[in-house]
């Protein structure tokens, strides 16, 4: 299946699009946030001037060369920036890794549980993906009530397997298989 373009996803609340340059200021601003660093491990701390748009600058290619898809969290009512959601794919495996981070002004109102389900509904349906895998730093439960929430299982616990900033910390991996035609999500 070929792709024209990079999609625009709707729910009801939010609207999933293709980052621009344009968004790049708001970017550094929410992913710039401590807080956003200390939940996450791939968001650097300080987020420095051109971090934005060299990440940005990424997006298109991968998503043409079928690697992944990042999109924009963006307010419906209001068109705010609140964050990312996005995956990257494993091939041959037909796996992706879904990811995201919200910024902390949007925290607590369900915008990443809402977006990470409308992109793995586009992945399974768009990508030769047979599963979604995601992990998170088990001192951010609050990922992991997301996880849960999209129907995804926890697959296993990894004691000590990452280093941050010389803290070791643990991680939590989990799983989300296609369903096939009349299975519920997970089986």
């Amino acid at each position: 299946m070929t792709i024209a373009r990079m999609p625009l996803i709707k729910t009801e609340r939010l609207i999933l699009r293709p980052f621009t340059m344009d968004d790049a200021e708001g970017v550094r601003a929410l992913a710039g946030n401590p807080a956003i660093y200390a939940t996450t491990l791939n968001v650097p701390h300080p987020y420095e001037e051109g971090m934005a748009e060299k990440w940005i600058a990424t997006h298109a290619v991968s998503f043409y060369e079928r690697r992944g898809l990042c999109l924009a969290v963006c307010e419906k009512d209001r068109g705010q920036l609140a964050g990312t959601v996005s995956f990257g794919i494993a091939n041959p495996h037909q796996r992706a890794e879904l990811g995201w981070w919200i910024g902390e002004p949007f925290w607590n109102r369900g915008y990443c549980t809402e977006a990470a389900a409308a992109l793995v509904a586009y992945g399974f349906e768009n990508f030769p993906i047979r599963k979604f895998t995601s992990h998170y730093l088990a001192s951010n439960p609050a990922s992991g009530r997301v996880m849960q929430k999209i129907g995804m299982q926890q697959e296993g616990y990894l004691h000590q397997h990452v280093v941050k900033e010389g803290v070791r910390h643990d991680i939590v991996l989990y799983g989300l298989l296609k369903p096939r035609l009349g299975e519920a999500p997970g089986c």
